[in-house]
This record gives C-alpha cells, structure tokens and sequence, in this order.
C-alpha cells in the first residue's frame, strides 16, 4: 500500500471518530496555549488528523490522494528508500507549518486549529516542483501548477497578514515552502530539472 494510501484511510478514520466524539477532537486539537504550559506538544502531529467538517475533510484527502500518488511515484526514481522519505516529508510538512501557530498564539487561550492542510501543501508543491506544467483544477478550472503555485502563497501571506478568517493561512504557506524545499534533501540536482521543465512547457 503506498503511504498516502494509508495516511488517507488513518486520517479519514480518525477524522470521522473525531465528528462523533467531541472529547477525541479536543484531545487531538492543536492548541497553542495547552501545548506550552502543559508540554502538550504531540498535539503539533495529531492536529492534523482531524478536520473541522465533511468538505474540510474530503478536500484534503482527495488532494492527498490525487497528489500524493504522482510524488510517492517519482521519489521511487529519486531514492531507494521512497517510502521512508514521503513519511518525513509529511510529518515533517505538519510540524514545520506548526511552528508560525505556537509561536503566534502561545497566549492565546482561545486559539484552536485543525487539519492535515500544511501537509497536503507540501505534497502539492512538491509535486509542482516536479511537474510544474501539470494542470491543476480549481474549482473545475484548470490552471498550471506554477502559475497556481505563486498565486497560492501570494494569497496566503496576504490572508495570513490580514486575519479576520477561520483559515490557516500559515499552515498553508509553510507547508507549501517546506514542499518545496524537502526535496532538496533527497536530490540536490531537483531544482535543474524543475528550471528545464519551467523552460520547456508542455501543454
């Protein structure tokens, strides 16, 4: 079974769990103000396990799914260990994109988040990293994925600035960097190949 395979039938289930049980969500949440004082700090991984509704939930695993297939993929090409290597990107991706909250909202006793979004930013950027031409449906539209890509962190820095929304913005653009920079690790030479396909489009 590939790994996103897997993280999307253990986060659908613990999702689902989470709808029906209120005590399971506010165990796993990811709360900034209980982490620091009470070195509640697993709640950096389990928050993303959990989802605020059905469509935040489906959302997320379609794009896991979707996305996350084509990267487990090329890191077999990449390493010899593709397995291991999509795991610390993904756990890697949630704790990364945890940081901003905690550093944030460590005195905010009424802060909450939620969601395996800041992962699944990081699989979709690193999979534009290596296709950055590949199409990508917004809302049906179809958009190339650098193009979506720069539109994407541009408008969560902006809303992450702003306020005012239930998103997490940070979690979506921290994520996305650190998508985009993990590959570095397994391959060094990724970016000649992303600067040849950005130079060489295929439509």
């Amino acid at each position: 079974m590939n790994p996103n395979t897997l993280l999307v039938i253990v986060t659908a289930g613990v999702s689902i769990l989470a709808f029906q049980n209120r005590e399971i969500l506010n165990k796993l949440l990811m709360y900034p103000y209980i982490m620091v004082r009470q070195n509640q700090w697993y709640r950096a991984v389990t928050h993303a396990f959990i989802h605020a509704d059905w469509m935040h939930l489906i959302f997320n695993m379609i794009a896991l799914w979707s996305f996350g297939s084509f990267v487990f993929n090329s890191l077999g090409h990449m390493t010899p260990f593709p397995v291991l290597h999509f795991f610390i990107m993904y756990f890697g991706a949630i704790l990364f994109s945890s940081i901003s909250d905690v550093v944030k909202h460590r005195n905010n006793q009424h802060y909450a988040s939620l969601g395996a979004s800041g992962a699944v930013s990081a699989v979709i950027f690193f999979s534009i990293l290596l296709n950055p031409w590949t199409l990508i449906y917004v809302f049906f539209i179809p958009c190339p994925g650098i193009v979506f890509g720069v539109l994407y962190l541009v408008y969560s820095n902006y809303m992450s600035k702003k306020g005012g929304d239930i998103i997490n913005h940070d979690a979506h653009f921290y994520g996305s960097v650190f998508g985009m920079l993990y590959p570095l690790f397994v391959e060094p030479d990724i970016y000649k190949v992303f600067f040849y396909e950005l130079l060489h489009p295929k439509f």
